[in-house]
């Protein structure tokens, strides 16, 4: 399709629209909050935990199997990924165990997934 169609020539407002959308318009702190959580969504190591979560309940030293990490720097993501409240843990002895925080991130995770196999 040749650029210009991508494009709006028309010089008519439709102020209705307009008018509608700024209604619903999110303010600039619900904005900034949403791009956080799509920046830390937006790193491979950090997808790649998540996605590994969603199959099984796992410890850091399973993760780091898994992905062929250190147990250090799987811990370093964890920690980025519990603060952005993607992932929650308990305690079992010694050992800490990792599961998605939610059906929410499954959700954003399997949307994903399905939106680029679309796209193919």
């Amino acid at each position: 399709m040749p650029k210009h169609e991508y494009s709006c020539d028309c010089p008519i407002i439709h102020h209705e629209k307009v008018e509608s959308v700024q209604k619903k318009m999110l303010q600039d702190p619900d904005f900034a909050q949403v791009t956080a959580f799509f920046k830390v969504l937006g790193d491979n190591t950090r997808l790649r935990i998540l996605w590994a979560l969603d199959q099984e309940e796992l410890c850091v030293c399973d993760i780091a199997s898994v992905l062929s990490m250190t147990k250090s720097a799987v811990s370093h993501q964890l920690g980025t990924l519990r603060r952005a409240n993607l992932v929650k843990c308990r305690r079992e002895g010694k050992t800490v165990f990792y599961t998605l925080a939610d059906h929410h991130v499954r959700q954003i995770l399997e949307a994903g997934l399905e939106h680029i196999k679309e796209e193919a």
